[in-house]
């Protein structure tokens, strides 16, 4: 062989060996990917345009844990994601997702707060909102709008 058949066959070895390398890693990262599954998704009736909350369950169906890092939608331009410790409610930057497990948001626990509400939603109405993770791709999610009492039953799957 001469030089130039040699390089030229080293060249194309060394691309080859990088394409089967990234599309290794590509498929790995996707198979590592969450897949994330809400149920029981609602918003009580509002009692005026100033704030509102959602409540709702996500399902990590992977092994692999997640983080629930922000939350939009037309009704508001400030969704934020709360925690609640020791009966208090604060503004925290994600919740997490365990793997195999589930997020619960409900009434007086973690929840998504709507400030500044650009409508007051009336019951029936759905609001559409879009969950964002750090590793999971967006989900969108419709809200029932429900009555102000409403309380979801954890065992009722919706």
């Amino acid at each position: 062989m001469n030089t130039r058949t040699t390089r030229t066959l080293a060249a194309a070895l060394s691309l080859t060996a990088a394409l089967g390398i990234s599309g290794c890693s590509a498929s790995s990262d996707d198979a590592a990917k969450p897949s994330m599954r809400v149920s029981g998704a609602f918003m009580p009736q509002p009692v005026n345009d100033k704030m509102a909350g959602a409540f709702m369950v996500i399902k990590n169906e992977s092994k692999t844990a997640d983080k629930l890092t922000g939350v939009t939608s037309t009704l508001s331009d400030d969704l934020q994601i709360h925690e609640t410790k020791d009966q208090k409610m604060q503004q925290v930057p994600s919740l997490d997702v365990p793997a195999n497990g589930e997020l619960k948001l409900e009434r007086g626990g973690n929840h998504v707060m709507f400030m500044g509400l650009k409508s007051t939603p009336k019951v029936g109405d759905k609001v559409t909102v879009e969950l964002r993770f750090e590793k999971a791709d967006p989900v969108k999610v419709e809200l029932d709008v429900k009555e102000r009492t409403y309380n979801a039953q954890s065992s009722t799957a919706h």
